[in-house]
């Protein structure tokens, strides 16, 4: 952990988490987060990604730090970068500075097994059946093949990050400490929505 940085700059996105042995596409075309992308790709390529709320410039607390593995700029000004998630993070306080874009004083005690190549032996497949239903059922195809090549923590850590679940209740996934935690969150919130769709279709007779 002591090559990772304390203080961190961190790109707010609605709506979308990602995790640590993950990848995450982005389209960089916002003047402060161009900014941000070419500060942290001469300095050391981290860079937290975090999500935000809905009432103006609030964030969660919890986020995912980011290592740029590839950078591309285009023509028009824009830059494509792939971030390999790390670790998570704890927001303890905002770091004033002269920037366009924020940087934040960071912890990571909290996701120390974020660090650890870990392997699970819990059973997985009750998860699996009733994700490729909640997804039929949502309308989103997912090439289930190429996904059965994934290790198991990458099966559930793509599950969360695609899932078409609230904000809330994918914060809820990231800040799920241990693997078995996110599977039963994740069960949790597939079958309240499964049973909530299977309600909604009965009828009275």
């Amino acid at each position: 952990m002591k090559n990772i940085p304390k203080v961190i700059p961190v790109f707010p996105l609605s709506g979308v988490i990602y995790f640590p042995k993950t990848n995450l596409p982005l389209n960089i075309f916002e003047e402060r987060y161009l900014d941000l992308v070419n500060d942290t790709y001469k300095k050391d390529k981290f860079m937290g990604m975090v999500q935000s709320k809905k009432n103006g410039n609030d964030i969660y607390n919890i986020g995912c730090l980011g290592k740029i593995s590839d950078f591309q700029k285009s023509e028009d000004g824009r830059i494509l970068i792939n971030l390999s998630g790390v670790t998570r993070f704890k927001i303890l306080e905002e770091v004033k500075n002269s920037k366009l874009y924020r940087e934040f004083r960071v912890d990571y005690k909290k996701f120390e097994l974020d660090l650890k190549d870990i392997s699970i032996d819990q059973d997985t497949d009750a998860l699996m059946e009733k994700a490729k239903v909640f997804f039929k059922r949502n309308g989103l195809l997912l090439n289930w093949r190429e996904f059965e090549k994934l290790d198991k923590v990458q099966k559930i850590n793509t599950l969360s990050m695609i899932s078409p679940v609230t904000n809330e209740e994918k914060q809820k996934l990231l800040e799920s400490l241990t693997i078995k935690d996110k599977v039963e969150t994740l069960e949790n919130i597939m079958s309240f929505y499964l049973h909530e769709v299977s309600f909604k279709n009965q009828t009275i007779q």
